[in-house]
């Protein structure tokens, strides 16, 4: 009977290409990749300088992938980013091979020579990377702040054991049915409003602080919940209680600092400086305070670990050129005059060079007017030529240090004020100093958002769609950003 039916409703298709649902949906994400990348690739045509964050991720299946976003000032006042690509990376992850991929991505979309830095984590072979690139690179400031609480924690052993407890306790209510129930009702009973316990993800220090912060705010309901349970949990004491508290305001700030240079559409690489500044600050003032001997230990520690970490930030020409450029900032964002003075010194040479090879393009070659190729003439020629160049390097200098000083005189804006809408507005005062500024504003601090494209990735490819292939994957990753 199937032969027959075949025949009788082919006579009605015989004049269409039937396509399988899979072969449309992978001609229509097609499409709209190209569609997309076209458009992308206008966007970062019409720029002058961009920066680079970059990222590696292991997929479900195994399967390693390279990810590489670009970051430029889009409409003039304000930050975009463009996913370049997320590239399958079967290969070794050696720094020559990871280098061998951006550099083929960045000729692809044209910016070789328009890149003013790369941020990456402190992987050896990611900044091994960068140096085979010839490209300036900071580490990722969110990544560095992470690891300094992180030690500080870990080397505190009183915090550690009520971390754990904490951790375990967490476990409990949130893998068991019953209990999760009975702590709804007791905050119900109690006029709170319904929350969960949150569990700290290991390597990440501000999911710890989360985690603590939700369970000493929810310390009453949960003591009443286990109460009413059977259950061998260890149990926080009032004192740990009391030291977890007194504890977590010494890395509060570090968590709102992360927060803050973690950012993708504002400004951030300037706060860098001034929010290392405050922190120690901040610390300082806390450890001074009345305090248990377990907090003033982190502290103690903390500080240490951010003087060691953090310190040569201010030295780095990125950070240092992006806060001297931020109108918000300018020298008071450093921690000593010496290391303000150095950074506008880098600022004037930068500034200058770009005076120099404005002058360079402009300058028109002069036929010489004299035919005497006598040795002595030659001789003078070129004394003359010599006696030239000094001067002309001199008036550089000069109207580099005018431009530089002249911006540096002005009152700062205001702290809530977007740094990019002041260079647009001054940018015929100050137009070398303009051409700087966009350079050096539109690196991030951090590389959280090329680990974004990697959030979406373990939604892209989840256990449901684990059959996707790489090729699929990674034009699937660059619509979900780029679109």
């Amino acid at each position: 009977m199937e032969p027959a039916r075949k025949r009788r409703i082919s006579p009605v298709w015989e004049h269409f290409d039937l396509i399988s649902p899979n072969k449309a949906l992978k001609a229509m994400v097609e499409a709209k990749y190209e569609s997309a990348k076209e458009k992308a690739k206008a966007k970062v045509e019409k720029v002058a300088a961009v920066s680079l964050t970059s990222d590696m991720w292991t997929s479900i299946n195994m399967d390693a992938y390279l990810a590489v976003t670009c970051h430029f000032v889009g409409d003039k006042t304000r930050l975009s980013s463009v996913l370049l690509g997320v590239q399958a990376f079967p290969q070794s992850h050696t720094a020559e091979n990871i280098a061998r991929v951006k550099a083929s991505l960045m000729e692809e979309w044209g910016i070789t020579n328009k890149v003013t830095c790369m941020v990456t984590d402190g992987a050896p072979n990611m900044v091994a990377c960068v140096r085979e690139l010839k490209l300036r690179h900071h580490i990722c400031i969110a990544h560095t702040l992470n690891l300094i609480v992180k030690k500080a924690l870990d080397q505190n052993p009183v915090f550690s054991g009520t971390q754990a407890k904490a951790r375990k306790l967490v476990g409990f209510f949130r893998s068991s049915t019953t209990a999760k129930e009975k702590l709804t009702q007791v905050q119900l009973h109690l006029g709170m409003a319904k929350l969960k316990l949150m569990q700290e993800v290991e390597t990440r220090w501000n999911s710890t602080y989360l985690m603590l912060q939700r369970l000493v705010e929810l310390r009453e309901p949960v003591g009443a919940a286990l109460a009413g349970l059977q259950h061998d949990m260890p149990m926080i004491t009032s004192d740990e209680f009391s030291i977890v508290g007194g504890c977590l305001s010494l890395p509060s700030p570090f968590y709102d600092a992360t927060v803050e240079l973690s950012a993708e559409e504002n400004v951030s690489a300037s706060k860098v400086v001034p929010l290392m500044k405050m922190l120690e600050q901040n610390l300082q003032e806390e450890i001074a305070k009345p305090a248990p001997a377990v907090a003033l230990e982190m502290g103690e520690q903390l500080i240490r670990q951010l003087r060691e970490k953090l310190y040569t930030l201010q030295s780095m020409s990125i950070m240092s050129l992006a806060t001297l450029l931020d109108p918000r900032f300018k020298v008071i964002g450093f921690f000593s005059q010496t290391k303000a003075t150095e950074a506008i010194k880098r600022l004037t040479s930068e500034c200058a060079t770009i005076v120099r090879a404005q002058q360079s393009r402009e300058e028109i070659p002069q036929a010489s007017t004299s035919h005497d190729v006598t040795g002595g003439s030659k001789l003078r020629r070129r004394l003359d030529t010599s006696v030239m160049e000094a001067r002309r390097s001199q008036n550089v200098t000069a109207d580099a240090t005018v431009e530089v000083q002249r911006y540096l005189s002005e009152p700062n804006i205001g702290r809530l004020e977007n740094p990019l809408e002041y260079w647009e507005r001054q940018k015929l005062l100050y137009p070398n100093l303009h051409k700087l500024a966009l350079a050096f504003l539109c690196t991030p601090a951090s590389s959280v958002p090329c680990e974004r494209v990697f959030s979406k990735a373990g939604e892209v490819v989840s256990k449901k769609r684990n059959r996707l292939k790489p090729k699929t994957v990674e034009k699937l990753l660059f619509l979900n950003k780029n679109e």
